[in-house]
Formats: structure tokens, C-alpha cells, sequence
């Protein structure tokens, strides 16, 4: 039975450019791997979609309407409902000195940003650079081999699906209690310095409101430890030394606590930073 507008569904996919068969996209660590362009940064999990919706391109979407849970099939994408068709006018061509420092390090292919837009380098001559704000796969038809596995009916699978789609977090760190018309997230320590958290929560709360629609309210539950310092070691009393003829050297004692204090200082400006929509 096909999906109706807004079920929420899991989907494994591996996308790749007609023409070349080149891969440029998978929710399957195993495939990224395979094609070399796997990013240990990146939670390789099957991509949560709200059917009809847009939070896939259009010709997955509406492909993806006409599915029901099990399908495994090969999805070919036009650029009119995939990545747009090429625009000339989005070919630039700028002065190489615009890119200030960068100027030595860009080479033809690379992923630059100017003027908070993001485009490809085309060209580079003459004390300037052609950079191509086309989407990558503009005017490229698309094939996308998906398998749809789930659709996500209770309120738990819901709530999970969304919290995975935006926490970039092991599952195991994922925790949640529904009570009533009450939900209530534990945000992962990790997850406490994280730029981007409040918008994070403003994403989850929106999507558990819509999918959710019984629940009132929503708590983002935080636990801060303190943190246990350790115990100053008591120092030892000095002890009487003997009487000798050598005499202590006051540079070297002065030298001595001159050290300690920058050590001291060192390790107090040292500090560590640890990654939860």
C-alpha cells in the first residue's frame, strides 16, 4: 500500500550520475566505503523522509509516494526534478587577489566560498578565477537505488527517527521518556557545547509538535556533574640539612620556582572540548 503525504519513513539509498555511474551520495557506511569517499565524521544511517514533503529532492519524493514498505528499486531523476538545470548566468569570473590568501592554495575543482556563496573553481588565468555556483550535478540526470524499510508509526519510533536525524550522536546516547502528553529529551553531554544546539532544539521540538500531535510539551533535560578536583598533596617537612661547605646556588633555586610558576600557568590555560537536530 503506498504511503499518504506526511508518513514518516526510513530509507536506504545510494545515489550516482547517469552518465559517469559516478557515486556521489549513500546513507550505507559499507557503500561509501566501496566508492572511496567514506568520512568518518559522517552517521551512516538510513535517511528518515516525510513522504511528499520536500525533505528529499523532487523526483525522490514523488517516487517515494508511490512506494510502500520493502521496495527496492532504481529511481532515474531528470534535472528538472533533480539538481536544476545549468545556468550560465551562475558562472563568475573574479580577480585572483578576492580570495586574499587563499590565492596560492586554490586549484580547478575546488569547493570555494566568496561572498557567503559556495561554487566550483572552473579556471584559473590571467590573475583570475571562473567559479561555477551551479549545484555540482546541475543539468545531470540521477539514479537512486533505494530500499524502503520502514515506516515509523508509534510515538517512540517517531520521536527516535527525529532525535537521529538531528543528533549527530551514537545511538546508544539517544534518550528519551514520553509520560502522558509529556516528552522529555536528555541532551548528550557531548552535545552541551555544541554550536548550533539551540537551533537544534528548536528543529526537534517543531518536528515532535507536528508528528506528534498529542503532546503539550516538550523538556530538553541537561545534568551538569560537578567536576571532582583532586586533593592537594601535603608536602613533606623539610628536613635539616646537614652542614656543609658547598653553598646553594640562588640562581638555581630562584630558576627553580621561576619554572614552577610557568608550569602552573601552562596547565591552567589548557583545556579540552568535546559534538547532540
Amino acid at each position: 500500500m503506498a504511503f499518504s503525504k506526511g508518513s514518516l519513513i526510513l530509507v536506504d539509498y545510494t545515489s550516482k550520475v547517469k552518465d559517469t555511474e559516478e557515486v556521489f551520495e549513500t546513507t550505507i557506511e559499507e557503500e561509501a566505503k566501496k566508492h572511496s569517499f567514506h568520512d568518518p565524521n559522517v552517521k551512516y544511517q538510513p535517511k528518515l523522509v516525510s513522504v511528499g514533503e520536500s525533505w528529499v529532492i523532487k523526483g525522490l519524493d514523488e517516487a517515494l509516494e508511490k512506494t510502500s514498505v520493502g521496495d527496492k528499486k532504481t529511481i532515474e531523476i531528470t534535472p528538472d526534478k533533480g539538481f536544476g538545470e545549468r545556468d550560465t548566468g551562475k558562472v563568475r569570473m573574479i580577480p585572483l587577489r578576492k580570495l586574499g590568501e587563499d590565492a596560492e592554495k586554490v586549484s580547478i575543482g575546488d569547493m570555494i566560498e566568496v561572498d557567503n556563496k559556495k561554487g566550483v573553481v572552473r579556471f584559473i588565468g590571467s590573475g583570475r578565477v571562473q567559479i561555477d555556483y551551479n549545484h555540482r550535478f546541475a543539468g545531470k540526470t540521477v539514479l537512486y537505488d533505494i530500499n524502503v524499510l520502514k515506516e515509523l508509526k508509534t510515538d517512540d519510533e517517531k520521536t527516535s527517527g527525529i532525535l537521529k536525524r538531528y543528533l549527530p550522536v551514537k545511538d546508544d546516547k539517544i534518550l528519551f521518556k514520553k509520560t502522558g502528553n509529556i516528552l522529555d529529551i536528555t541532551i548528550p553531554e557531548e552535545m552541551f557545547r555544541a554550536d548550533g544546539l539551540h537551533a537544534i532544539k528548536h528543529f526537534v521540538q517543531t518536528d515532535v509538535f507536528k508528528f506528534i500531535p498529542t503532546l503539550e510539551k516538550v523538556n530538553f533535560v541537561e545534568t551538569h556533574v560537578k567536576q571532582q578536583t583532586k586533593p592537594e598533596e601535603k608536602t613533606s617537612k623539610k628536613k635539616t640539612e646537614p652542614k656543609t661547605k658547598t653553598k646553594k646556588l640562588k640562581h638555581l633555586s630562584a630558576f627553580s620556582k621561576r619554572d614552577g610558576f610557568l608550569f602552573s600557568h601552562i596547565n591552567f590555560l589548557q583545556y579540552g572540548i568535546s559534538f547532540w537536530s
